[in-house]
């Protein structure tokens, strides 16, 4: 019942600020939860016994969200100076990886976030699309896995997840993909709509099972207890993260 209510609570707040809200509303709604994932990640990197990334990573993290064009240069300077932060860990040992945690963080949380800025810039309507691909396609694998899930997905890193939840909400995300982009681009081929639906999807459980994977490597359940029945925010965007990317590669290509 928590799931449902938190998502009942997220659902229209979400819709308003993707579609309609003004450009600097999105924006800082936008950089608060980008904020708060990092945040979680940086727990589950102490929970692997590295070192929290410290404010130079928060601050890199929006560097990198809000840039008008994603720069090369920029990114090559976060990740020397990344480095050059970690040199003061005394354990030479955890120097590499506790700069590599904070690189990946600062790229997998903002980088992946700022696709939904330039989805919006094409169209709202192209960033509602790829929020509600991940949110459906995670629902239907929820429910389906609970209802007649009999054989584990990936058991060592989520044995809750079957493949009859897998192919529930790859089916599912099909049919919301086609109907939807039908009604947004009527002149989209069907082989067009049905790609970057299925390609979509298929990122978006591979991000599920990324966050998973670290998760569970760390030995903790949630990212956060932010969002009764969800966890906490990473767990609720883990699949968006990889989704948008996609989505938004495939559509610069198909157009």
């Amino acid at each position: 019942m928590k799931r449902i209510i938190t998502a009942l609570v997220l659902i229209p707040v979400f819709t308003y600020v993707t579609l309609w809200a003004h450009p600097w509303v999105f924006l800082t709604a936008l950089s608060l939860v980008a904020l708060l994932c990092f945040h979680e990640y940086c727990g589950i990197v102490a929970a692997h016994g590295l070192n929290r990334p410290g404010p130079v990573a928060y601050a890199g993290g929006l560097l990198i969200l809000l840039t008008p064009e994603q720069s090369a240069i920029a990114v090559t300077m976060l990740t020397l100076l990344t480095l050059a932060l970690a040199l003061r860990n005394g354990n030479l040992e955890k120097v590499l990886p506790t700069a590599s945690a904070g690189v990946l963080g600062m790229i997998y949380i903002f980088g992946a976030w700022r696709f939904a800025i330039s989805l919006r810039a094409a169209s709202p309507y192209w960033l509602f699309f790829g929020l509600a691909l991940s949110w459906i396609g995670d629902s239907a694998a929820y429910y389906a896995g609970r209802a007649t899930g009999k054989h584990k997905l990936a058991p060592r890193i989520s044995p809750a997840k079957s493949w009859e939840g897998s192919v529930a909400a790859f089916c599912v995300s099909l049919i919301f993909g086609f109907f939807y982009l039908s009604w947004l681009i009527p002149a989209f081929p069907v082989a067009g709509r049905l790609a970057i639906s299925a390609a979509g999807n298929i990122a978006a459980q591979l991000g599920d099972l990324a966050e998973s994977a670290i998760k569970r490597g760390a030995g903790i359940k949630d990212s956060g207890l932010l969002l009764p029945g969800h966890g906490g925010w990473l767990d609720r965007v883990d699949s968006t993260l990889f989704a948008l990317p996609v989505i938004y590669l495939m559509m610069r290509v198909a157009w």
